[in-house]
């Protein structure tokens, strides 16, 4: 059927002009297959392209997720006209992180923020909507979703779109909690504070230990070469009574030092026994009159009960009573000294000295207990004393305060509580 439309086609046509048509014929079938294959190749190839994006996209979607998990963040992105901001994946982990409604405004979102950084953020994310800055990094406050407690946070945005105009469209940010991050910035803080005030406490130690043992030093040899020289009895008396006084400083220095550097080592023991505090203190005031040196004060001891047996350490209790004793007759010239063990309402057993000496100021009365802390240089002793105390009645169990008045008088006191009582 064919062969007879082809003889019909070119009938009548001359046998050299058929084979020319033939030819041509051939050759533009040729050419639309060859087109038709240059296009299917090239469709070919599109779609395995975009197959390959796909596949990619797919890959970075995976990716990208798996980095959000690592490092517990949240996405969200910002509408720059509308102002509105909307979380899109939250990765963190606790479970009082702020989540905001979607499409609420960037003045209704930094409500959750505390006083000091919400007008900050606001501040930067307008300035970002508005094309004035390209990036934005915070960290700041947030109010947790449950309760008041505040968590921090470190916040990154960028634009991502920009309209026709070439002004921001679309803003995306991420941001994480940073709690544990701020928590060590803070111990590092207080680590750096510690060492700086160790090393100046250090200081302070060198030169008031240098000062205060050379005095009493240069008083033990000085009499000590006069002593040779003494004639009569008397004299010699009075320079081995100097020589002993110097000798007893001397003593309480190092006492003190030794004291300070077992308690910081960890190394003071306590040994609690029962004992009578009552005789302790009398004993303890006999030793004292001895000191006073015919001033004109007054030392009396008041207590409601004797004896009065306790259960505590007797040397750390007799120390730091000692040590308030010491204090009161250093700064009292005249007038009197009041030692007094009585119960206090809240059945707690308190032992008070009480003198009308110069008193403290008000400003010093909070770092009176501190290392090294002198109120008058020209006033022997490291600054050491009242610290031990303090750290030996924590040790026991008690307390130590004082309360002064500049002018009349200082009272000193020591708290034991009511299970070392007997």
């Amino acid at each position: 059927m064919t062969a007879t439309c082809s003889v019909f086609l070119f009938a009548g046509i001359p046998h050299s002009t058929t084979i020319l048509l033939l030819w041509v014929f051939v050759a533009v079938v040729t050419i639309a297959l060859l087109a038709m294959l240059y296009y299917q190749v090239r469709k070919h190839k599109r779609l395995s392209f975009e197959i390959d994006q796909l596949s990619g996209m797919k890959r970075h979607t995976v990716e990208h997720e798996m980095v959000l998990k690592a490092m517990k963040l949240v996405t969200w992105r910002l509408d720059a006209h509308t102002h509105q901001i909307v979380f899109d994946s939250d990765f963190r982990d606790a479970p009082d992180s702020y989540v905001p409604q979607p499409g609420i405004t960037i003045e209704e979102f930094v409500k959750q923020f505390s006083a000091k950084d919400a007008p900050i953020i606001q501040k930067k994310l307008i300035d970002l909507c508005e094309g004035r800055t390209e990036e934005y990094h915070e960290q700041h406050q947030v109010k947790a979703s449950h309760g008041d407690r505040m968590y921090w946070t470190e916040s990154f945005a960028t634009i991502a779109e920009r309209d026709a105009e070439g002004k921001p469209s679309v803003i995306v940010g991420t941001a994480m909690r940073i709690d544990e991050r701020k928590k060590l910035e803070t111990e590092l803080i207080s680590a750096r504070i510690k060492a700086e005030e160790s090393d100046r406490l250090k200081s302070a130690f060198l030169n008031n230990i240098s000062h205060e043992i050379r005095t009493p030093l240069n008083a033990i040899v000085g009499f000590s070469g006069v002593l040779q020289f003494a004639e009569d009895d008397e004299e010699r008396a009075h320079l081995v009574s100097l020589i002993q006084e110097n000798n007893d400083k001397l003593l309480k220095i190092f006492e003190d030092v030794v004291n300070m550097s077992s308690i910081e080592a960890g190394d003071a023991e306590i040994e609690k026994t029962a004992f009578d505090v009552d005789a302790v203190i009398r004993e303890l005031i006999e030793e004292a009159k001895e000191h006073l040196n015919d001033r004109p004060i007054d030392l009396s001891y008041v207590c409601e009960k004797s004896p009065l047996i306790i259960t505590s350490d007797p040397d750390r209790v007799k120390g730091i009573v000692n040590h308030f004793l010491d204090n009161a007759i250093k700064f009292t010239d005249k007038g009197s000294i009041t030692v007094r063990c009585e119960f206090q309402p809240n059945n707690m057993l308190r032992i008070s000295v009480k003198d009308t000496g110069r008193g403290i100021a008000e400003e010093d009365l909070e770092r009176i207990f501190d290392r090294f802390v002198k109120l008058d240089v020209f006033v022997q002793g490291v600054g050491l004393g009242l610290p031990v105390c303090r750290s030996f009645a924590n040790a026991i169990g008690g307390n130590v305060g004082v309360e002064s008045v500049v002018g009349k008088g200082s009272t000193f006191w020591l708290d034991l509580p009511s299970n070392v009582l007997k």
